[in-house]
């Protein structure tokens, strides 16, 4: 249970925001999930699909004038906005002639999850009680691992033919239910209103850039491994160990669900005993281990993933918590925009380095073993340049926004 006692109205807006979250997951894990069905149909290879997926991510751009505006007009339009649109752009994907087809609906639609996921980080941080944002950034997590998984259960649709991936994108559109719900009930955050709602403008501080430059050097470096490992597991899973749909999905359902249960401690951790530590130990052990699950076949193999998606779980809720705890409330969805388009640019260049290592004759666990230094060297970031903020109402972390009353 979390450490607060939580108003009516901030439960309200958590159960909402936990309905959105699933929403922005799926849409988030599609392209991922099902890219390596598609290639067959349109026989790309590894490198196409590193290609593929980077130009996907590189559709993150589009996300920096929506959280802008979430910055000057509210957090509420733009967070109904995009629950509409990322579903119906996302299903698009059913309908591909061809894999640049796929690739260019996506690059529209998964920024558009991604911008659905940013905002809803900034108003869980805004919305929730000071000893409380990691706990519920950890829940939304567990919220958002169970909308992947309706697209990782909706896998062995592929199994069906060539062309029955497309099913997958199809239940995209599902989701429109979730839009119909928070388009009546959600409300604008107070500290929105109360902060910027009456004109008051707060640029970046020195202090606010030199957080936004660690906390992108982070996620840069995290993505580089974590963006190659979730694009390339199916492929590895199907190539090197000759798994079908139905088997890649039970893989990856069994070996992530137990996160679930390092997201829950992590984020009380993170809010009681503090962020730093957690981040820094967890994020390298989690790392080695998932790297290691290229490497090991068998039950060393299951072993090993589902270890590496604990210590990854626990130290999630308090890498994510500083998204949003470190910046005002006038600049926090627009630093939220920057962060993720960091995080996507080393997903980038992990993805296409990839593809090409792996098409030029090297192995899968030799790539990912490599690219596992990248998360190490950022958690030694995380140590020297982060600061504690458990405990700490945002107005103490920030010293921009006015005093919530």
């Amino acid at each position: 249970m979390p450490s607060d006692q939580f108003t009516d109205r901030q439960r309200t807006v958590l159960v909402l925001l936990a309905l959105v979250s699933m929403s922005s997951a799926f849409i988030n894990t599609l392209f991922t999930q099902t890219v390596a069905f598609a290639a067959e149909e349109f026989d790309v290879g590894n490198t196409g699909q590193g290609i593929g997926a980077a130009v996907v991510r590189m559709g993150i751009i589009i996300c920096l004038p929506i959280v802008a505006f979430a910055d000057r007009r509210g957090r509420r339009p733009m967070i109904i906005a995009t629950a509409w649109a990322a579903p119906v752009v996302a299903s698009l994907g059913a309908l591909a002639p061809n894999f640049p087809f796929l690739v260019a609906t996506q690059a529209i639609g998964r920024p558009l999850g991604l911008t659905l996921d940013i905002l809803l980080a900034v108003l869980t941080i805004e919305e929730m009680p000071a000893n409380s944002r990691a706990w519920a950034t950890g829940l939304l997590a567990i919220l958002s691992g169970a909308g992947a998984g309706v697209a990782v259960a909706s896998l062995p649709l592929a199994d069906l033919g060539t062309q029955s991936w497309r099913w997958v994108y199809a239940v995209a559109l599902v989701w429109l239910v979730v839009a119909v719900i928070v388009t009546r009930s959600l409300p604008e955050s107070e500290r929105f209103e109360r902060n910027v709602g009456r004109g008051r403008r707060t640029p970046f501080t020195a202090t606010a850039r030199r957080h936004l430059v660690s906390i992108c050097t982070v996620v840069f470096l995290s993505n580089i491994f974590v963006a190659t490992a979730s694009i390339f597991q199916n492929r590895y899973l199907r190539d090197d160990r000759g798994f079908s749909a139905l088997l890649v999905a039970v893989f990856t359902t069994l070996t992530s669900a137990p996160a679930m249960a390092g997201l829950v401690a992590g984020g009380h951790i993170a809010d009681e005993r503090g962020r730093r530590v957690l981040a820094t130990t967890m994020v390298p052990l989690g790392t080695v281990l998932l790297a290691l699950s290229f490497v090991f076949a068998g039950p060393a193999m299951w072993s090993v993933a589902i270890l590496g998606a604990v210590a990854l779980g626990l130290s999630y809720p308090a890498m994510a918590v500083y998204r949003g705890e470190l910046f005002p409330t006038p600049v926090r969805g627009l630093a939220g925009g920057i962060i993720m388009t960091s995080s996507l640019l080393g997903g980038v260049i992990g993805l296409v380095s990839a593809g090409w290592i792996v098409d030029s004759g090297a192995s899968y666990g030799q790539v990912m073993m490599t690219f596992a230094l990248a998360p190490v060297a950022a958690s030694i970031v995380v140590w020297r340049r982060y600061p504690e903020t458990a405990h700490l109402d945002l107005e103490a972390i920030t010293g921009e926004d006015q005093p919530t009353r």
